[in-house]
């Protein structure tokens, strides 16, 4: 009877001590990231809105450091679903006179950190229209929000004669639109709300917003 219990219980031994010496297949590690692809001196990017697509063409030869913290939220896909949330419409001079704005608004979620400034006397762009310029509070605070000239707005480039430190810094052009300015057009004619905003920006919020649904490089 002992024996037969002994026999018996030899085959669990057997099998405990096989899976003690089992040796944990390992995991494969996960392939490493494909390299994103180097920018040349012009950088495309396809902005795709749920009004139309426009096309981008940023100057990486001449603003790279404001290119490539932009195409670093394109690669990371942190702009698609970001909206249009501003048209600032400018009643003098020949219409459409202003820009609009886009970004992500300070979501720390998606921010990556904060670009130095490029102002236009180091770059030598203008915010001629159809000119993308990086939003900002002080120089060196742009993250992610940016504007598209709806016209010639060469008020907003860096004046080093003025005696007032924002305008001597001016702000940072870094491309411009090359397809698609009739959609920027449109995002311009959008509703605004009347009573959404603070500041200056009572009166210039969209309502509702304009979705832009990807943003890519173009090859």
């Amino acid at each position: 009877m002992k024996r037969r219990f002994v026999l018996a219980a030899v085959p669990l031994i057997l099998l405990a001590l096989t899976g003690a010496a089992r040796k944990p297949v390992p995991r494969r590690a996960p392939p490493p990231p494909v390299p994103a692809a180097p920018l040349g001196d012009l950088v495309r990017v396809t902005m795709v809105t749920e009004l139309g697509p426009i096309e981008l063409e940023l100057d990486h030869a001449h603003a790279p450091l404001t290119v490539e913290n932009f195409v670093r939220y394109v690669d990371a896909r942190r702009f698609d679903g970001m909206t249009f949330y501003r048209a600032m419409r400018l009643a003098w001079g020949e219409q459409p006179n202003g820009l609009v704005q886009a970004g992500l608004q300070g979501d720390p979620r998606k921010l990556f950190k904060p670009v130095a400034h490029e102002p236009t006397t180091q770059t030598g762009l203008s915010h001629k229209a159809g000119a993308l310029s990086m939003a900002r509070l002080a120089p060196g605070t742009a993250t992610a929000d940016f504007s598209i000239m709806l016209s010639d707005l060469t008020g907003l480039d860096a004046d080093p004669k003025s005696d007032n430190p924002e305008l001597q810094a001016g702000y940072a052009v870094f491309g411009r639109v090359v397809s698609g300015m009739d959609v920027a057009r449109k995002i311009w004619d959008a509703p605004r709300s009347e009573t959404k905003g603070e500041g200056v920006m009572k009166g210039q919020l969209l309502d509702p917003p304009v979705k832009v649904l990807t943003v890519r490089r173009a090859g």
